[in-house]
């Protein structure tokens, strides 16, 4: 795989497959997911910060977020909150992430008007680098297309940038201890 290309395809016309190689290892990239000191640094688009970001990092705890377009480039997004909220399903550390991902308010309301999505996130072990596979899937594809049609795929190409970004500055000076 080429580095910082990710790779996209859709099975069954409403499930969005997204996979990507980082040179970290597993529990470091997995950790990235999990903790919201570091979530903060890389989740959302290019122009976007994480003004809010709460994490109960276990099966049936909620990630509530806020999104905030921050870029005065970005026109009419400029100063928009976007706000989401991850109901974890299953966590397998550090190898797997389950969670639904919906769109809300800031207090947690689900926005039963944009489509929810089933995300299943695996972590794969490369000697030392770790291929991450997004699994996505919608109710229809019409909910998919609706996301698409949102920016989606610009936007979590942006933010899987940010994240390898914020890996290579934890890396910078210092390299990874080889798990035992």
């Amino acid at each position: 795989m080429e580095k910082n290309k990710m790779i996209s395809r859709v099975e069954n016309d409403r499930i969005l497959i997204l996979e990507r190689i980082f040179d970290a290892p597993r529990s470091e990239v997995f950790k990235m997911f999990k903790d919201p000191g570091h979530l903060k640094y890389w989740w959302g688009p290019r122009g976007w910060e994480l003004p809010v970001c709460k994490v109960d990092f276990k099966p049936g705890g909620v990630w509530h977020y806020c999104m905030k377009c921050v870029d005065k480039n970005q026109g009419k997004y400029y100063g928009t909150d976007a706000w989401g909220k991850a109901v974890y399903k299953q966590i397998v550390e550090p190898e797997k992430i389950v969670y639904t991902d919906f769109f809300s308010d800031a207090d947690g309301n689900i926005n039963k008007d944009l489509p929810s999505t089933e995300v299943t996130t695996d972590f794969q072990d490369l000697k030392g680098k770790t291929k991450l596979i997004s699994r996505s899937e919608y109710v229809s594809a019409q909910d998919l297309k609706t996301v698409m049609n949102m920016g989606m795929m610009e936007g979590i190409t942006q933010t899987w940038d940010r994240l390898e970004e914020h890996l290579n500055s934890l890396t910078k000076g210092r390299s990874f201890q080889k798990a035992l």
